[in-house]
């Protein structure tokens, strides 16, 4: 059955390359729109909230769009897959920019890589930029056909600490073991970027795109 993907587009992201994803992998039917229609986004199918950049200025734009209640609905109700950025945003509170309140959908908060965190004691460089290992700490249907540890692609200076470890669906070690991945009910959100991450990436987004709640 024909559906709707929205790929919610508030001025923060890479959106063409992640549209593009998620058109190779969805049927012939499909309809991928790119939108920053509140309308639009909640009576899509399914929903994709990527983004990256500075959290104060994602907050900005998301509300200077007008996306704050329908991306919260959205994130409630229906399928939905966060994407960098749009995992840290659904969190209370991020340290970045001396403070920012964020949508506060999910108990925890957005801390920066300690450059001396390492528990090793190797020195890290930030960003963590690159490919690393996602370490399913749950069975989830999204992890399908993708092994356990396989690599994906990074590009962050901050990670998500849920309150509620249950929700942790991933980990990653970088000078220490951070969240790469929550779930929770219709709910999916990664840190890494699964339209830069070949395969596996493709995999993932695949698996969005068929997902039965």
């Amino acid at each position: 059955m024909a559906q709707t993907i929205a790929v919610i587009d508030y001025g923060m992201g890479n959106l063409r390359s992640v549209a593009k994803a998620v058109e190779h992998v969805a049927a012939v039917a499909d309809r991928v729109l790119v939108t920053d229609d509140p309308g639009q986004i909640l009576s899509a199918d399914r929903v994709v909230f990527p983004g990256q950049g500075a959290a104060r200025d994602c907050m900005a734009a998301i509300s200077d769009h007008h996306l704050n209640q329908a991306i919260l609905d959205a994130a409630k109700h229906k399928p939905f897959l966060g994407i960098c950025m749009g995992l840290q945003v659904l969190m209370a509170f991020s340290e970045e920019n001396g403070g920012t309140e964020l949508l506060q959908l999910l108990p925890g908060t957005v801390r920066h890589f300690d450059r001396d965190i390492a528990d090793s004691g190797e020195r890290l460089k930030i960003p963590h930029m690159g490919w690393n290992r996602v370490h399913h700490a749950a069975d989830h249907p999204l992890w399908r056909d993708i092994q356990q540890d396989s690599r994906f692609y990074f590009v962050h200076s901050y990670f998500v600490a849920p309150q509620n470890r249950e929700i942790i669906a991933a980990t990653t070690d970088y000078g220490t073991t951070f969240t790469s991945a929550v779930a929770t009910e219709n709910l999916f959100a990664v840190q890494f970027h699964p339209e830069k991450s070949a395969r596996d990436g493709l995999t993932l987004l695949r698996n969005f795109v068929q997902w039965n709640l």
